[in-house]
Formats: structure tokens, C-alpha cells, sequence
């Protein structure tokens, strides 16, 4: 299968429509995609792969081939509850953890920030995209995900280990993500992410040129009442190389409460025959106005105009 690609610099000219019709079909049938032309420095892009390298090899690579989950394999006793990763969750908005973290080096920290800043500004732009194209307001989204504080950001930095026995452990076990829009800074040579399409698994291959990969999440498909899905995947072991996952969440706040759009709602708990009285006069004219005032009626206002 070829994955979808949205090349961004085509949203500011005349192939537009065709860069939006291929964004919503990415997010309605597939739940996945990659970017080109994004947009973020991709020499910091590189940098902050080359320093989360630098800090895995030296201070998270002897802990985790001594960690209990290695040493399970190694006796090959290994249980269906356990991840073949070294990984550390770092918090951006609406306040950053980020300096906690002393083991970090200050290099890293700001080249993290930095990156950051400007992926934020992508999650942003994605998230107004995908209201445009569900007929929602342009900061629908980022409103619904603010809750007091604003959206919530994290990032998980992961390494997937060389794995001496793959075929008796995931990498990351299959799941769908519980937020909003990821996006994926990953490895540019080692595989191993698959997402479930279509009763079969797809390889993601790693990014080359520093596309970003983006997937969404459960809250997606919740605020879209169902129509753009969050899919399932998982992370395969390799016995060869170490991947790199850089996945940034861009989430509702812990205290968003999330809905449907009321706008991408069917109209409910209406009356049949008031559907029937309607339908008898707009019966060869679009279903949408007649769904709209179905609405309208359920919600208290008699009105029926089309």
C-alpha cells in the first residue's frame, strides 16, 4: 500500500483542493499519513535525533540490557506484558517538565525546545486543516483541546533496542493512542512501526528527508463523531537495529471535556412522521438541510425551512 503523502507547499497554490481532498481521505480512510514541506528547520531536526542518540548511548543503554524485561528474554521466559523499548515522557504545555530531567544534557533541553516550538505551530496548522475539511471552525480543535490551560503537549523519546530474540517480543504492543494529533519524528534506517488497514498490517518505512509521520488518536475520532478513525498499531522488535521514535502528542488538557461536534452530529430523537412531512416536499433535494432541520426540530425550534 502507498501510504499518503500531503506535500504542504501545495496548500498555497492551485493544486490546493486536490492537497486537501487527499489530507481527508489520509485521515477518513486511513488514519495515517506523512508530511512534506512542512515547514521546521530540518537541521534541528537532525540535531535533536543526533542528541537523543548521544543521550541513549550514554545514559540508557547498560540500564536496559540489565533491566528485568532483558533479562526475562535473554532466559526466554519472557511475559505478553512487556515492550522491548528504553523510553522517558517529556512534558511541554501548558507547563514543561523539561529541566527535571538533569540526566539531560542542556544541549539537548533546548534543542527540544526549540523543536517543539515550532512542531507545536504544525499541530496547529493540521489540526485547522482537518476542521476545514469536516465543515468545522478553523480553531474548533485547538478550543476543544484547551480546556483552562490550553492543549496539552508531550513528548515520548524511545529507542527500540537491537533485539536478540524478536519473534518472542513487540517492540511496543499493539494499541491505538488515547489523544488528539502524534506526530512522528522516527528513525531514517531502521523499520519496524506497522499500522492495522484493512484487515492487514502496513509497514511505515523510516523517514527519509525528515518527513514527519502523523496518526490520530482516540479523541480525534470522538470530536469527529467516527468520521476520521484512530488506528491501531504496534512497533516490531528488530534483531539488527536500534530504531529512534521521537513522538510528539498533541492532546486534549486533562481537563477538556470532549464531544462530538455538534455539527457532525445526525439528528436523534426526532419523530419519524415529522420526518416523513418533510421528506414529502424536499424528497429530490439534498439529505444535509433536511438532516440540519431534523436537527433544529429535536433540539426544541419547529421551524422547517430549507
Amino acid at each position: 500500500m502507498e501510504i499518503p503523502v500531503i506535500d504542504f507547499d501545495k496548500l498555497d497554490g492551485e493544486q490546493r483542493s486536490e492537497a486537501m481532498e487527499l489530507l481527508h481521505q489520509a485521515c477518513e480512510k486511513w488514519g495515517f499519513f506523512m508530511i512534506e514541506n512542512h515547514g521546521i528547520d530540518k537541521e534541528l531536526m537532525e540535531k535533536v535525533k543526533q542528541l537523543v542518540n548521544q543521550h541513549y548511548e550514554e545514559s540508557m543503554k547498560e540500564s536496559f540490557y540489565e533491566s528485568e524485561t532483558a533479562k526475562s528474554l535473554e532466559n526466554k521466559n519472557i511475559t505478553s506484558n512487556a515492550d522491548w523499548e528504553s523510553s522517558f515522557f517529556i512534558w511541554h504545555r501548558p507547563n514543561s517538565n523539561i529541566n527535571e530531567f538533569t540526566n539531560l544534557s542542556e544541549d539537548l533541553r533546548k534543542t527540544m525546545d526549540a523543536y517543539i516550538d515550532q512542531l507545536v505551530k504544525l499541530a496547529e496548522k493540521v489540526s485547522e486543516l482537518m476542521c476545514e475539511n469536516l465543515g468545522l471552525e478553523k480553531g474548533y480543535i485547538r478550543e476543544a483541546f484547551s480546556g483552562t490551560k490550553g492543549p496539552s503537549v508531550g513528548t515520548k523519546v524511545a529507542k527500540y533496542p537491537r533485539c536478540p530474540q524478536p519473534d518472542l517480543i513487540r517492540g511496543l504492543r499493539e494499541h491505538t493512542d488515547a489523544g488528539g494529533i502524534i506526530l512522528l519524528l522516527q528513525d531514517d534506517q531502521v523499520p519496524g512501526l506497522e499500522f492495522f488497514k484493512d484487515g492487514q498490517w502496513v509497514e511505515i518505512p523510516p523517514s527519509k528527508n525528515n518527513t514527519i509521520f502523523i496518526n490520530t488518536g482516540d479523541q480525534v475520532e470522538v470530536l469527529s463523531n467516527g468520521k476520521y478513525k484512530s488506528v491501531l498499531h504496534r512497533v516490531l522488535a528488530d534483531k539488527n537495529g536500534s530504531r529512534l521514535s521521537i513522538a510528539t502528542f498533541y492532546n486534549p488538557a486533562g481537563d477538556a471535556i470532549i464531544s462530538p461536534a455538534p455539527k457532525l452530529l445526525y439528528p436523534n430523537h426526532f419523530c419519524f412522521q415529522d420526518y416523513l412531512n418533510l421528506y414529502a416536499s424536499t424528497k429530490f433535494a439534498d439529505k444535509g438541510p433536511r438532516f440540519e432541520s431534523m436537527k433544529k426540530m429535536a433540539n426544541g425550534h419547529q421551524s422547517l425551512a430549507i
